[in-house]
């Protein structure tokens, strides 16, 4: 088998996102749970960014997030994720492409339109995310490139995929062919609402195909149907080989079948917008750990790069990560 010749390639739902300033009376004028996601359709995409503030426009995703931060600390990484050959399916390849990422999904020709997610920002530097799926539903086993997922250490998986029935195939396609290629699976729960419509589902993947799981606070507790931080935690010790679970200004704990690290956070100046967070805070921590950093300098990692993310409006890093990381001497 030859060796890996990228650090990671992430699977997720290629969108762009739309962040807008917003105040709690908009949030409860539109029935919206501050902190979450929803899934909605083309018309209340339509309606929601009609009444919404003025917008930012910048590339998005979860997983294609994380593979930015990589990338921005020098690492290699790839990318399988579908758009529409529309203005914002150009704009997300792009962006991708000038990272030096590779990224060769195949645009959708007709159908529906690339995706976007409306992030709404509020004062408290919370972010409330309206998610319209559009072509990501047309990922399918087709677009798995059995060479891209074989040549990278670690497939990172998103939540979000356990949605779109075909998306899902594909999901799994992945896996199979990175544990066949010798390689590690990742995946992010991506919204504690995700975990409820799939919690079955997903306790058995953890726990049969699964090696590093990221989870917040919320989720796992979410996966093991507690409110119990705690025994969320031993629930999932030795589920997987590494389980990761952020908790916001608490810091992280990874937890393993024979220890645990616990991880102070990143001070920050001010938090402006936690989109992206958890999403850097993977890039940190995956990057770390396919350079060979033990687990508690993998979470430094992590932390420094979500701190530099909520530090400013949008989910991808404004200042190059591996030059953070090497001030802070952790590459």
């Amino acid at each position: 088998m030859a060796p890996p010749s990228l650090d990671v390639v992430g699977i997720g739902n290629a969108m762009v996102d739309v962040l807008s300033r917003a105040d709690d009376a908009f949030l409860q004028s539109q029935l919206l749970v501050k902190g979450t996601t929803a899934l909605i359709d083309a018309a209340r995409a339509e309606s929601l960014y009609a009444q919404m503030g003025p917008g930012i426009e910048m590339s998005g995703g979860s997983v294609a997030n994380t593979i930015a931060g990589i990338a921005s600390l020098g690492g290699g990484g790839g990318y399988i994720g579908k758009v529409r050959d529309d203005a914002l399916g150009a704009v997300f390849a792009h962006d991708l492409h000038a990272l030096g990422v590779r990224y060769e999904t195949a645009a959708l020709q007709d159908g529906p339109a690339t995706a976007r997610c409306l992030i709404l920002v509020t004062p408290d530097a919370q972010r409330t995310m309206n998610t319209y799926l559009g072509a990501c539903v047309e990922l399918g086993l087709e677009d798995v490139d059995p060479a891209l997922v074989a040549a990278a250490q670690v497939t990172y998986l998103e939540g979000y995929l356990f949605d779109p029935p075909r998306a899902k195939e594909a999901f799994r396609r992945a896996a199979e062919i990175a544990h066949a290629a010798g390689r590690k699976v990742s995946l992010s729960l991506s919204d504690p609402f995700c975990v409820e419509r799939h919690r079955a589902d997903f306790r058995a993947l953890v726990h049969h195909h699964i090696d590093i799981l990221f989870a917040n606070e919320i989720e796992i507790c979410s996966l093991y149907g507690t409110r119990d931080f705690d025994e969320a935690m031993r629930a999932v010790r030795g589920e997987c080989d590494i389980a990761v679970l952020t908790r916001s200004a608490k810091g992280s704990i990874v937890v393993t079948p024979h220890d645990t690290v616990t991880v102070a956070a990143q001070s920050v100046p001010a938090v402006v917008d936690t989109t992206g967070a958890g999403d850097l805070y993977a890039s940190g921590f995956l990057y770390g750990l396919t350079h060979g950093r033990d687990l508690a300098a993998c979470g430094r990692l992590g932390s420094l790069c979500a701190a530099e993310v909520i530090g400013h409006f949008g989910a991808r890093p404004e200042r190059p990560l591996r030059e953070l990381a090497a001030k802070s001497g952790l590459v």
